[in-house]
């Protein structure tokens, strides 16, 4: 079944296929996956190619270069009350001609690939089927080609496609979906039109059921607010509070609400692999080189890593499955993939590896260094980032006892010496960063990747086994990190993470690639297909491969698991709410209105798309959030700079318009808005002059192939169409008054003083805004406090100097922590107390943060405090972080029974306005 959203985008995929992903804008349709006619290659209607196994590396590069013509890739997993996404319009069962040339096997209900072949010699409307491998099965046959091929190649539809039945000496038939845009004006008009072309749609059976909505309840427990007089006696001008006394920390527990958000996991049941059985995993042997002595648990993960390094296919009179891969059940010498139903004589290639994906703080570390002892002998390589790779070398030395130390190299830096296959074969581990990894495959910045292996460097080596620490960095498949890991040749490769999945399924894609799996799910289009929108339909088929492919490749145990037993002291986490005072509330209110005139504009259709809405709804919403932190945040307001960008055509790079271009590309920025090209956070923010914000490798590289915006498709003809970040002018860090207090504040202060009633408690305090920060800051200098701080802006030598403050000096009580910079690679466990004082979108994120106070080492109990402003937009982010907590759950763990609900960006906008 289809539904729809509001979120359109095209990108490119690695693989050679152009992926359409998320326009968080206006034509909010998420287009990444199903099956969809494309261009693909040159070749002709004669005989296809040989069937074989392409190694992931080959995969990766040669689909970067394949960058002449351009693809479509359409995921269709939108709620069908998102809006204007995509509809199932009909069905159409035909057949695929030419497959004598065919020699694989070909399977009933096989997913197979739809490509648009306009090149072909010997029809321009050619519609070319091949399997998930790439390999060519035939052609659509001629006259169908003839009707479809108009409406493909101007983006109209979207086919997704499996094999209807048995492949015969001449043909074999195909059962193809056909998909339309939501809008339904375009609709009306597009079906007319295949009407008109006698397209043979049939509608029976196609239309997408009515899902029940629920959401996950938080405690019912909801005090007004531990801030206590805040909005009492005063005017609606008054803008200093009065004093309070001081309150212990007791008060405000009793006065704040008990929040479990990890909870939201526990309310359904495990996937596959239960506590009960990891429990009973087998355990490896005390490795004689480690100094240190292993957990029980860490010892089995030892055991599963080993396993995994030396993966088996099922023998012929074995019913099992190997990572999807099973043996038919007649044909005991053909393999066939329960995922794709792709069926192949030759023996699949499986993925040596795996996913550890133990909670942070569980020894992950530890247990890859007993791994690099106790497996394949060889070099290891060891990628992580800047701020933890000196990590890894201090743990082994740690560690491993002296008699057995393994020969380290770090690998970075500019001074670092040229490299031979032979050089790297002198140590046991080389270390080395994403950066270094990037360099080592695009030099100089490069577009494409250089063709592998090299004569030098990272990829001039055959690996023992690679470990991505903190892996869940690869995430973005398209990123050069992705490629460049992907490419690395090993003979096991490692991910190593405590969040899997940060947004969305896709998360999980990046990884099963870089791994090595086969089978079709190494392909956006047929991952998307096969899992993502069936996943989030509910469709149980979708869960099960799901589950199959998280008992095979990924071990997560977490801390609260009781055979774990890490003895870690007792966590409390609080939702302290806080009233505004009447002038805060004031303020709140008249932004507030301001939003919801501009969500009706929206969703009452009273402009054409949103296009103009969006930018104004962009800014609020950032206004929002921050009058929850402290009014002097917003500064002012841009209105009538964004009045200048009302068309919804492209505006003329006129200096003025420039500057507003600028405003509107920081709203984005200061919005965490995500590259609608990768799906990811803004990377080097940049904006078109048609008002749509990408990341800039992104957007050089979509201009590079087909010089059309892919959100409206409007004409960039080059890279001077695009609009830079204005510098030193970020919202962030704008010139503020940092001496006013807020009723946020004065509530931080107070737990703050309450807290330092325990000599030896510390605290770290995270905001998203470094402005944020900056406010508080100037209070602590104000009340004496002594404090340190970490944000993005510092060296590492001076992050390393902070660090060292907050662990070792005692008077050095509070640190300010970017929340972005201390979501990875930091230990805090001099600290016992967190204060998040704002929300961020990804709970993932926010629970790395605190699992940097709360891990391995810890001896005090933690108290987590979540401020959050009553009545407001911060409420409503927790409701959406719940939702972001289940979708992580059902990589591991069974949906809730009658929820099937998955969210938009713009889907997210619009409930938190209410």
């Amino acid at each position: 079944m289809i539904s729809h959203g509001k979120r359109r985008t095209h990108f490119i995929d690695l693989e050679g296929d152009e992926n359409v992903g998320p326009n968080r804008k206006n034509q909010r349709m998420t287009l990444n996956g199903a099956l969809c006619a494309q261009p693909h290659s040159n070749q002709s209607l004669g005989p296809s190619s040989s069937q074989g196994q392409i190694p992931s590396a080959q995969v990766a590069r040669d689909a970067w270069r394949e960058t002449n013509e351009e693809f479509d890739v359409i995921d269709l997993s939108q709620d069908n009350d998102e809006g204007s996404g995509w509809v199932l319009l009909g069905a159409i069962n035909d057949k695929i001609v030419g497959i004598r040339y065919y020699t694989g096997v070909a399977t009933p209900g096989e997913a197979v690939l739809v490509r648009r072949e306009p090149s072909n010699p010997y029809d321009r409307n050619a519609i070319r089927i091949n399997n998930v491998q790439g390999t060519q099965i035939g052609h659509i046959n001629r006259l169908l080609a003839g009707k479809l091929a108009p409406f493909l190649d101007q983006r109209s539809i979207v086919i997704e496609a499996t094999l209807a039945g048995e492949k015969g000496a001449f043909d074999c038939p195909i059962y193809m979906k056909i998909y339309g845009p939501g809008e339904r004006d375009i609709r009306d008009a597009l079906e007319d039109r295949l009407k008109e072309s006698r397209v043979p749609l049939k509608k029976q059976g196609i239309a997408a059921p009515k899902r029940p909505k629920k959401t996950v309840p938080l405690p019912n427990q909801r005090s007004k607010t531990g801030y206590l007089g805040s909005s009492q006696g005063g005017s609606s001008n008054q803008s200093v509070p009065a004093p309070l006394p001081e309150l212990g920390l007791q008060h405000f527990m009793e006065n704040s609400e008990r929040f479990r958000p990890r909870d939201v996991e526990k309310l359904v049941q495990e996937w596959g692999v239960g506590e009960a059985a990891l429990s009973k995993m087998p355990m490896a042997e005390q490795p004689e080189k480690l100094k240190s002595t292993l957990l029980p648990y860490q010892r089995q993960g030892l055991a599963w890593m080993l396993e995994k390094e030396n993966p088996k296919l099922p023998t012929p009179d074995s019913n099992e499955v190997a990572q999807l891969w099973k043996r038919h059940p007649q044909r005991r010498d053909i393999f066939q993939n329960i995922a794709t139903s792709f069926s192949t004589s030759t023996p699949p290639v499986l993925a040596a590896g795996g996913i550890l994906a133990d909670d942070m703080g569980l020894g992950k570390t530890l247990q890859v260094i007993s791994l690099i002892l106790q497996g394949e002998p060889g070099t290891t390589l060891i990628i992580a980032p800047v701020s933890v790779m000196s990590n890894w070398a201090q743990q082994m030395e740690r560690h491993i006892k002296e008699e057995h130390s393994l020969k380290v190299l770090t690998y970075h830096g500019a001074g670092r010496k040229c490299m031979l296959p032979k050089d790297f074969q002198a140590y046991d581990v080389v270390i080395t960063t994403y950066g270094m990894l990037s360099t080592g495959l695009f030099p100089g910045g490069a577009k494409t990747p250089l063709s592998t292996p090299t004569e030098d460097g990272i990829f001039a080596m055959n690996w023992a086994r690679v470990v991505l620490d903190e892996g869940h960095i690869i995430r973005n498949a398209n990123t050069k990190s992705a490629v460049a890991a992907t490419a690395l040749v090993a003979k096991s490769k490692w991910v190593l993470t405590g969040t899997p999945i940060v947004n969305n399924m896709k998360d999980l894609y990046s990884m099963l690639r870089y791994l090595g799996v086969t089978g079709g799910l190494e392909r956006m289009d047929i991952f998307n297909a096969i899992l993502t929108r069936p996943l989030s339909l509910g469709n149980e088929a979708a869960e099960k491969i799901l589950q199959s492919i998280m008992r095979t490749l990924c071990l997560r145990r977490k801390k609260d698991m009781k055979f774990v037993d890490l003895k870690l002291p007792e966590v409390m986490e609080f939702i302290h709410r806080i009233a505004f005072r009447n002038d805060e509330k004031e303020k709140y209110e008249a932004i507030e209105a301001e939003a919801k005139g501009i969500k009706r504009t929206i969703t009452e259709g009273r402009v054409v798309k949103g296009v103009n809405a969006y930018p104004h709804l962009l800014e609020v919403l950032l206004r929002l959030r921050q009058v929850c932190c402290h009014w002097k945040l917003c500064g002012a307001r841009v209105t009538d700079i964004l009045a200048l960008l009302e068309s919804d055509e492209a505006v003329a790079l006129t200096k003025e318009n420039r500057a507003a271009l600028q405003v509107l590309l920081q709203l984005s920025i200061d919005n965490h808005e995500e590259c609608s090209i990768c799906l990811e956070e803004l990377h080097n923010p940049i904006i078109t002059a048609c008002k749509h914000a990408f990341g800039q490798e992104c957007i050089e590289r979509t201009i590079e192939l087909q010089h059309k915006c892919p959100m409206c498709r409007a004409e960039l003809k080059d890279k001077d169409c695009l609009v830079y970040a204005a510098v030193g002018q970020d919202a962030e860090d704008a010139d503020i008054d940092v001496n006013t207090k807020s009723s946020k504040t004065e509530a931080l202060m107070s737990i703050l003083k309450a807290s330092r009633k325990d000599p030896l408690s510390k605290v770290v305090i995270f905001s998203q805004w470094t402005s944020f920060l900056n406010i508080i800051q100037a209070q602590l200098e104000e009340a004496n406090m002594k404090y340190t701080r970490i944000d993005g802006a510092m060296s590492v030598p001076k992050r390393d100097a902070a660090m060292t403050a907050l662990d070792q000096d005692p008077e050095c009580r509070i640190m300010l922590a970017s929340l972005a910079v201390c979501s990875v690679g930091l230990n805090l466990v001099a600290a016992d107390t967190v204060i998040l004082a704002d929300s961020w979108w990804s709970p993932a994120i926010e629970d790395q943060a605190v699992d940097r106070v709360n891990r391995l080492g810890q001896t005090r109990p933690v108290s987590v405090w979540r401020l959050v402003m009553e009545g407001s937009i911060e409420e409503r982010v927790l409701d959406i972080q719940t939702e972001k907590r289940k979708l992580v759950s059902k990589a591991f763990q069974e949906t809730v029974k009658g929820v099937k609900e998955k969210t938009t960006r713009m889907g997210d906008i619009l409930k938190l306005i209410g």
